[in-house]
């Protein structure tokens, strides 16, 4: 009987992976790697990450310690789960460190890895980041638009109010806020706001809960475990079908960003020399006509940008007000003792301005050990060795992925005292904070790939 052609190229690419497997083996020995379990041929350690992998990775580390060696599938795969292990990763040897790994996520979903995310560590990177602290994200920019943080939640609160004998998500309302916030800043309107047809206003280019599910799928699709990613030769299967989702989010984000972009040109075109820029978008306009640039900025580059800034300043906000807002409300202490600093502080006769949060330590720490217990980014964003690095005596071979898992440091018995807890009191007085000094508390991380974003986050 005549075997199928397929059948032949499958046993082909199995023996391959099998022999590759051993001869990874017999160089294993010249390495003393750090400790992990024992990985299964072709999956790697796989079969041991649950859905929650930064919990999954934080009990194997009970038992082979704060730094640990694991396979994902044939990618191998380092993770730092201590405080001490978190500065050698993204201070000590920050440098060492300081790339990302290829993911289909980077390539369907921030243009071809253009974003400040997923782009190597290289010229390009360094340009956009500075471009990020020096020209988008100043405290004089981000300043000037105080008056629309200012309007949009006093509308919020307006809307709750009149929705006291109604209930409601409060999750929705948040994101809504917060997505006109980055909308006026960054576009100058809201462009998925609904528009009535007397208004005389623009008509949205997406709706609002298009917007919204389309927000939560591209954060979804940018932290979920892509077989395809680390046993490359599967990838054309896409068995998840996290590829073809990518490919859809990508596409429709493309259409909205590319309207963006046609109409601020068109408004710069009419203006001509008295052009003034409005918002963020005018700003990289303006940049990627400028020939000093190292390295040209694209128009793809300037649409993975944008999306950096939603992606940045929409979910991630929400994400953490809700889990806040949760922890005060089981715990009637912690919201007394917060209504209490606001009337000593502020009082009842006025609204609580940006100026004020310095002097509300306590209102500071709630959001602290919210960071704390719910970090957004639990394992931070992926890193890659650049080089050969050594810590303890170990090796980590060029190549190797980085984890740093912020989750298991911030319920780390050795550094807080009842970490399960939510316990705002241990951050009043306390010296902590969370811009990348402080390596117990990482909601940002730190060093070079530190979220350029994180001045902005704050004041969101």
């Amino acid at each position: 009987m005549e075997i199928p052609s397929s059948a032949i190229y499958l046993a082909l690419v199995l023996v391959f992976t099998l022999l590759a497997g051993l001869y990874r083996g017999g160089r294993r020995h010249k390495l003393n790697l750090p400790p992990g379990p024992r990985p299964w041929p072709v999956i790697g350690n796989l079969n041991l990450i649950g859905p929650l992998p930064y919990r999954s990775l934080a009990a194997i580390s009970q038992k082979h310690g704060p730094l640990m060696h694991l396979r994902f599938g044939s990618f191998p795969v380092v993770v730092g789960s201590s405080v001490d292990m978190a500065k050698f990763f993204l201070k000590t040897h920050d440098l060492s460190f300081v790339s990302r790994p290829k993911t289909v996520a980077g390539k369907y979903t921030a243009n071809n890895y253009s974003n400040i995310n997923w782009s190597p560590y290289g010229p390009y990177w360094r340009q956009a980041r500075r471009i990020f602290i020096m020209e988008l994200f100043t405290p004089k920019r981000l300043d000037s638009y105080q008056y629309i943080r200012v309007e949009e939640v006093r509308g919020l609160l307006r809307d709750l109010f009149r929705s006291t004998e109604t209930p409601i998500v409060l999750k929705d309302r948040i994101f809504t806020v917060n997505l006109n916030i980055i909308s006026r800043i960054v576009l100058g309107r809201k462009y998925t706001q609904e528009q009535s047809v007397s208004s005389g206003a623009p008509a949205a280019i997406v709706p609002q809960e298009e917007f919204k599910e389309m927000m939560g799928e591209l954060m979804l699709l940018n932290g979920v475990i892509n077989v395809g990613d680390l046993i490359p030769w599967l990838n054309f299967l896409d068995l998840q079908g996290y590829v073809k989702r990518m490919k859809m989010v990508g596409k429709r984000f493309d259409r909205f960003l590319e309207h963006v972009l046609d109409e601020h040109n068109e408004r710069r075109r009419r203006e001509g020399k008295a052009f003034v820029p409005r918002d963020l978008v005018d700003v990289l306009l303006e940049l990627a006509d400028d020939h000093g640039l190292e390295v040209k900025l694209e128009r793809h580059c300037l649409k993975a940008f944008i999306l950096d800034m939603f992606a940045g300043s929409t979910d991630t906000v929400t994400v953490t007000i809700e889990w806040a807002v949760s922890e005060i409300l089981k715990r009637p202490e912690t919201f007394d003792k917060a209504t209490e600093e606001l009337d000593r502080v502020i009082g009842r006769g006025r609204w609580v301005e940006e100026e004020d949060v310095h002097r509300l330590p306590y209102i500071e720490a709630i959001v602290k050990e919210t960071m704390r217990i719910h970090p957004v980014a639990p394992l931070l964003v992926p890193r890659l060795s650049r080089e050969h690095t050594t810590v303890d005596g170990y090796d980590i071979p060029a190549g190797t992925g980085v984890l740093v898992n912020v989750w298991a440091i911030g319920r780390d018995p050795a550094v807080w005292d009842a970490p399960e807890e939510f316990r705002p009191e241990r951050f009043v007085g306390s010296p902590i904070d969370v811009k990348g000094h402080h390596f117990e508390l990482l909601p940002f991380g730190a060093g070079r790939r530190m979220c350029p974003g994180n001045s902005l986050g704050l004041k969101m």
